[in-house]
C-alpha cells in the first residue's frame, strides 16, 4: 500500500514538472499530498479535486524531497507572483513551512527536516531566502528537535537525523549571505538575529528536557552546545556590538528567572550534566568564559556595600545552579581554573570565583576547594614570571584573589599559616618589594602583611595614606577583606532597587578591628547573616577595663612647650646657627664629635639642613668661600644619613645638594659625579646625587623643576594670594600639582613626549599652505635691538648698578658635567669588569658582580643614570659642543649599554627569557632609559642642523642605533616578554623604541645619499 502511495505522489511529481497551463490545476496537485499526510489548510480544501488513495501515512523523508525540490526549481520561479496575487501562496509554503495551525503535528516536523535539506541543496533564489526566513522564525530549534527524536525510531536514526538537522540549520546565514551578495539580506538571516533566536530556542530545550532528562537527549544538547562554541555565539567580552551575537545576552535573564523557580533543581541539575559532558575542555571553558563576561557589573570592583555584596552573592549561585559545586575532583575543575587563573578578570570577578568556590551560600564552607583554589592561585601570584612581566591590572586581579580566599579561612587556620611560611610566598614577596613600579610593590607589600594578620603575625610596612601609586586600592581591599561576601543575602535587582528607594542607608565595612557589639549591629542594619562556625577577628576585640586612674599623657603640643621651657633645659648647649660655610661643614660631617656632645649630634644635623640651601645661595656671589668649601660639603651631604628621623630630612638634603651644583658648578659637579662611582653610597644616595646633578643643571639652564618642594629659594612661587593664608593652606595650594613630576623619571617623561610629538611637526614643512602660514606669521619685528657697543656704554651711566655674571649650563655642560660624567662611567666599568675577570675562576659564592643590588650597574641605578644622563644632554642642547663631542658620546653610551652585556651576572642568567643575543638580560628599564637617551640626542641632531654632523660623521653610530631600535620593536611586535617589563614599562619601552626608529629614518632619508659606507 505505501508503494502504491509512493506512485502516487511520483505521478504529481511528473505532473508539476510538466508544463502547466491553468491555475486550477496547480492548485489540485498541491493539494493532493498535503491532504493525504493532514497538513492541507481548510480553506484550500475546495481544491482537492482528486484525493490520493490509501489508508497509510507514507514516509515523509522519502516522499516530500522530491516534492520540495520540483517546487522550489520548477513551480514557484514561474507561479509564485501569481499565486502570490491570487492569495494562495501559503499552499505551496506548506511543502515547506507548515502553518501555526499545524504546528504541533508530527508530519510538520518532518515536513521542515526535509524543506531545510532541500533548499540547502538545490541552488538558493530569492523563494529559498524567503522561505529560510520563514522557517528560522516559526520553527525554532527546539520544534526541530521534536521532530527529530519523534516516534518510535531507533536512538541510532534518531542521531542521524539530529545532526543532518545541526548540519542544516547552521549552514543557514552563512550560505544565505552568499547568495544574496551585495543585495539586502532578511533581517531574520542576519547572522546577530539568527543566532540570538537560535539561542532563545536553545534555552527553551534545555528547559523543555529538563522535566525528564535522557543519556539521549543530554547528548543531543551537547552537541547543540559544541556547535554554538564553534560558530562564535559565546564571545569572550563583556562590551559586544550588536551584530555580535551573544548566547547569554539573549537568554541569561529568562535563565536567572527559572532557576529561581527551580524548587526540584531539576534545571540546574540538566544544565550542570549537559556541561560536564562537553566532551572538549575549550568548550567548557569557551562557555565559562563568555557567561562570566555577562555577570552583572558592580558600580566598584571593590565596593564592601550590602547591596554590592549581595550582588556577588547572587552571581555566585549562578555559578553554581550551572556549572555545580566546584570541587577539585570534580571534571570542570580544571576547566575553570584554566579560565580563572589565565584570564585578567577584574576583582569583582575574584569576589564571585571566590564566593562560589566556597559553597555559594548553600551550605557550609567548602574547605576543600577553597584549599585547593588557594594551592593554585598562590602558584600563580609566586611565579617570577608573573611578578616582572604581568601588567598592573593582572597584579590587582590575581592579589585580590588571593587575599579574598585567605579571608574566608578562619584566623590562624593551617592553610593560612602554612601560606605564611610557605619560601615561595616569603621569595615572591621579597620580589615584589625590588620592583620598580611602585602600585605592583604595594601588591606585594599588601599581601605581605594582609597574610601576616590572618596567620596571627605583626607586620607592617606603613606608607599606606595619600592617593599615589595605589594606595586606595590597597585601603579598598584591605576593608573588603575584613568581611565575607558570603555572610551576606543575596538580592536580586529588582529588590535592591526598591531596598534603595525605602532606605539610602548603607553601611561600609571600614576595619576588622572593631568591636563586637558594633559589628552585630552594623550586620543587622545591612540585612547579612553570618554563616554559623564563622571565626570572627576576636583576636582583635578589646576586653571592657575600668577608666585607669594614671593621669592623662601630654599631648605634643605641651611636650613641644616643655622643650623650650629655658627652666627645664638648664645645662643643655644651645647649637648656634652657622653664618660660614665652613661650620656647615663640620655640622654634617660628623667625624670629630667632642667628647660630650654626642646627644647633641641630632640637632647639629638638624641645624645644618634647615640654614644649609640658604647659607650656600646667600654665598654664591661673595669671594671664594664658596669654591673652597664646596668639596667638603658634597661629601657631607651625599654621606649624610637619616640616623635620627629628622622631619622633611630628605626634601632638605636634596635642597641643598641642588644649591652647591647651582651655585659653584664648576667645583661641585666634579666632586658629585665622583662619589657617584663610590661603592660607599646606597641606592637611595645614588638618586640623591643623580637629582642634584639634574635639577641644578635645569636651574643653571633656566628650566622649571616642576617640583614645589624642590624649587630654589629665590625661585619660590610665593607671589600670588595664597601667601596671606595660614602656612598650612598655603603648602597645600603650593603642591596642588603635587610631585609626582619633580623627579628625573617625571621630567624626562615630559622630554621624551616633545621629542616624539615634534616629529610630527616635521611634515609641516612639506604642506604648502602650512608654510605659506608660517610665512605670513613671522615677520621682521620692528623693534630694533640694541647694539653691543651701546649696550656697554649704558653700563658707564651714573647709577647704573652691574649685576655679577651668572654661569649657564651650556658654558659648563661640556667641561664639568656630561663629558666627564660619560668618561668616569666608562673607566669604572672597565674597571669592574676587569674585577670580574679576576675573581671568575672562583666559586660563585665568592665571585665579584659588578651589578649587585646597590651598585653602579645594577639596573635600578643604571636607569637612573641614563635617565639623567638624558635630562642633561636635553639642558645642554645649546651648548657650542653639543653636535660634535655631547650627541655622539651621549649616543654611543646608549647603544652600547643597550646593546651589550655590562657584568657576568647577566651573562649567567640562564633563566631570563624575552629578548635574546646581545640583549639577552637586559632589563626593561635599562633599555627603556638607553632609548629614551638615544631619541633625544637624535631629536637634538635634527633640530640643531637637521641631522647632518651626526649622519655624515658618525654614520655607523646612527645606523647602529637604527638596527638597534629596529629588532626591539619587532619582537615587542611578537609578543616577547622583556625582564621586568610589567607595569608602566610595558608602554614606554614600546613608544621609546618607535621613537627612536621614526627619527633614524628621518634623519637617514634626509642624508643618505651623502653618506659613506664605513663597513
Amino acid at each position: 500500500m505505501e508503494d502504491d502511495t509512493l506512485a502516487q505522489i511520483k505521478s504529481v511529481v511528473d505532473s508539476l514538472q510538466s508544463p502547466i497551463s491553468d491555475l486550477q490545476i496547480l492548485l489540485s496537485l498541491l493539494c493532493r499530498p498535503l491532504d493525504y499526510i493532514g497538513l492541507l489548510p481548510p480553506q484550500c480544501r475546495q481544491f482537492n479535486l482528486e484525493p490520493l488513495q490509501g489508508s497509510r501515512v507514507p514516509d515523509i523523508a522519502k516522499a516530500f524531497p522530491p516534492l520540495q525540490r520540483v517546487l522550489i526549481e520548477q513551480v514557484l520561479p514561474t507561479w509564485s507572483t501569481v499565486l502570490a496575487n491570487e492569495g494562495h501562496l501559503l499552499l505551496a509554503d506548506q511543502y515547506f513551512c507548515p502553518d501555526t495551525f499545524s504546528f504541533a503535528l508530527s508530519a510538520a516536523g518532518d515536513v521542515v527536516l526535509c524543506a531545510y535539506s532541500t533548499l540547502l541543496s538545490s541552488v538558493i533564489t530569492e523563494e529559498s531566502i524567503r522561505l529560510l526566513a520563514k522557517l528560522s522564525t516559526q520553527y525554532p530549534i527546539d520544534r526541530l528537535h521534536t521532530a527529530a527524536f519523534a516516534g518510535n525510531d531507533l536512538s541510532a536514526r534518531n542521531s542521524v537525523r539530529w545532526d543532518d538537522c545541526l548540519k542544516n540549520v547552521f549552514a543557514v546565514p552563512l550560505k544565505a549571505a552568499n547568495a544574496v551578495g551585495t543585495r539586502d539580506l532578511p533581517p531574520e538571516l542576519e547572522l546577530a538575529t539568527y543566532f540570538n533566536g537560535f539561542s532563545s530556542g536553545t534555552e527553551r530545550l534545555i528547559s523543555t528536557l529538563s522535566r525528564s532528562p535522557s543519556q539521549d537527549r543530554t547528548m543531543s544538547v551537547t552537541q547543540l552546545l559544541i556547535k554554538l562554541v564553534n560558530v562564535g555565539v559565546f564571545p569572550s567580552s563583556s562590551f559586544l556590538p550588536l551584530s555580535q551575537p551573544s548566547f547569554f545576552r539573549s537568554t541569561l535573564v529568562t535563565i536567572r528567572t527559572k532557576f529561581k523557580l527551580d524548587n526540584d533543581h531539576s534545571y540546574s541539575k540538566f544544565w550542570t550534566n549537559v556541561l560536564i559532558d562537553l566532551p572538549s575542555t575549550v568548550a567548557q571553558q569557551t562557555i565559562f568564559a563568555s557567561l562570566c563576561y555577562s555577570l552583572a557589573q558592580l558600580p566598584s570592583n571593590l565596593s564592601v556595600t550590602a547591596q554590592d555584596r549581595g550582588i556577588v552573592v547572587q552571581e555566585s549561585l549562578l555559578l553554581r545552579a550551572m556549572f555545580g559545586t566546584l570541587q577539585p575532583e570534580s571534571d570542570v575543575w580544571n576547566a575553570v581554573l584554566g579560565v580563572v587563573l589565565s584570564r585578567d578578570w577584574k576583582e569583582s570577578h575574584a569576589r564571585i570565583f571566590v564566593s562560589w568556590a566556597a559553597g555559594a551560600k548553600t551550605g557550609p564552607i567548602n574547605s576543600k576547594a577553597l584549599q585547593a583554589l588557594l594551592s593554585r592561585t598562590l602558584e600563580m601570584w609566586c611565579t617570577p614570571e608573573h611578578i616582572k612581566h604581568s601588567l598592573l591590572l593582572r597584579h590587582h586581579y590575581v592579589t585580590s584573589l588571593l587575599l579574598l580566599i585567605v579571608s574566608y579561612f578562619p584566623h590562624q587556620s593551617e592553610y593560612v599559616v602554612s601560606t605564611a611560611l610557605s619560601p615561595s610566598f616569603v621569595t615572591a614577596v621579597g620580589q615584589y618589594i625590588s620592583h620598580l613600579d611602585q602600585s605592583i610593590r604595594r601588591c606585594g607589600m599588601l599581601a605581605a602583611e594582609v597574610v601576616a594578620t590572618r596567620a596571627g603575625k605583626n607586620l607592617d610596612f606603613g606608607d599606606w595614606d595619600g592617593d599615589a601609586d595605589g594606595k586606595p586600592w590597597a585601603r579598598d581591599l584591605r576593608a573588603l577583606c575584613s568581611a565575607r561576601d558570603i555572610d551576606f543575602d543575596p538580592c536580586a535587582v529588582d529588590e535592591l532597587e526598591a531596598a534603595t528607594e525605602e532606605n539610602a542607608l548603607t553601611e561600609e565595612i571600614i576595619t576588622a578591628g572593631v568591636l563586637e557589639d558594633t559589628k552585630i549591629s552594623a550586620l543587622k542594619l545591612t540585612k547579612a547573616s553570618v554563616a554559623t562556625g564563622y571565626d570572627s577577628d576576636d583576636s582583635l576585640t578589646g576586653y571592657a577595663s575600668p577608666t585607669s586612674s594614671r593621669s592623662a599623657s601630654p599631648t605634643p603640643s605641651e611636650l613641644d612647650e616643655m622643650e623650650k621651657d629655658p627652666t627645664l633645659r638648664v645645662g643643655v648647649k644651645k647649637i648656634l646657627r652657622p653664618v660660614y660655610l665652613a661650620q656647615l661643614g663640620e655640622m654634617v660631617r660628623n667625624a670629630r664629635v667632642k667628647p660630650g656632645e654626642e646627644s647633641q649630634e641630632a640637632d647639629k644635623i638638624e641645624m645644618a639642613l634647615n640654614v644649609a640651601e640658604e647659607l650656600i645661595r646667600k654665598k654664591r656671589d661673595y669671594g671664594s668661600e664658596l669654591e673652597e668649601n664646596a668639596a667638603n660639603l658634597v661629601y657631607g651631604f651625599t654621606s649624610l644619613n637619616d640616623n635620627f628621623e629628622i622631619v622633611g630630612f630628605e626634601n632638605k638634603r636634596q635642597r641643598a645638594i641642588n644649591a652647591l651644583v647651582a651655585c659653584c658648578p664648576r667645583v661641585s659637579a666634579g666632586c658629585i659625579i665622583e662619589e657617584f662611582f663610590s661603592n660607599q653610597y646606597s641606592t637611595e644616595q645614588r638618586f640623591v646625587i643623580l637629582n642634584g646633578l639634574v635639577l641644578g643643571a635645569r636651574e643653571l639652564a633656566s628650566l622649571p623643576v616642576h617640583s614645589a618642594n624642590l624649587q630654589p629659594l629665590n625661585n619660590q612661587r610665593t607671589a600670588f594670594p595664597s601667601k596671606t593664608l595660614p602656612p598650612a593652606l598655603h603648602q597645600k595650594y603650593l603642591t596642588v600639582d603635587g610631585q609626582a613630576n619633580g623627579t628625573v623619571q617625571g621630567l624626562l617623561e615630559g622630554v621624551t613626549r616633545a621629542a616624539i610629538d615634534r616629529g610630527k611637526e616635521a611634515t609641516a614643512d612639506k604642506v604648502p599652505e602650512f608654510v605659506r602660514e608660517r610665512q605670513l606669521r613671522i615677520r621682521k619685528s620692528k623693534v630694533a635691538e640694541v647694539s653691543p657697543a651701546e649696550r656697554r656704554s649704558r653700563t658707564l651711566l651714573p647709577g647704573h648698578i652691574s649685576q655679577p655674571h651668572r654661569t649657564a649650563f651650556i658654558d659648563v655642560a661640556a667641561e664639568y658635567f656630561i663629558m666627564p660624567f660619560i668618561n668616569r662611567f666608562w673607566a669604572f666599568l672597565r674597571n669592574e669588569q676587569t674585577r670580574e675577570e679576576r675573581t671568575a675562576h672562583r666559586d660563585a659564592l665568592y665571585r665579584y658582580h659588578g651589578a649587585g643590588t646597590g651598585l653602579v650597574l645594577n639596573a635600578v641605578v643604571l636607569s637612573q643614570f641614563m635617565s639623567s644622563l638624558a635630562l642633561l644632554v636635553h639642558a645642554a642642547q645649546n651648548a657650542p659642543q653639543w653636535l660634535s663631542i655631547i650627541a655622539p658620546g651621549a649616543l654611543e653610551l646608549a647603544v652600547t649599554l643597550g646593546t651589550r652585556p655590562i657584568s657576568r651576572a647577566a651573562n649567567d642568567d640562564t633563566d631570563s627569557t624575552g629578548l635574546t643575543g646581545e640583549a639577552r638580560g637586559k632589563e626593561a628599564s635599562v633599555l627603556t632609559a638607553a632609548l629614551e637617551l638615544s631619541l633625544i640626542v637624535l631629536d637634538g641632531c635634527l633640530e640643531l642642523d637637521g641631522g647632518r654632523s651626526l649622519g655624515l660623521e658618525h654614520t655607523a653610530l646612527l645606523l647602529g642605533a637604527g638596527e638597534w631600535a629596529g629588532r626591539i620593536f619587532e619582537l615587542l611586535e611578537k609578543g616577547t616578554l622583556v625582564e621586568g617589563g610589567g607595569g608602566g614599562h610595558e608602554v614606554r619601552l614600546r613608544r621609546a623604541a618607535a621613537g627612536v626608529l621614526l627619527k633614524v629614518d628621518e634623519l637617514t632619508s634626509k642624508w643618505r645619499r651623502s653618506m659613506v659606507d664605513v663597513r
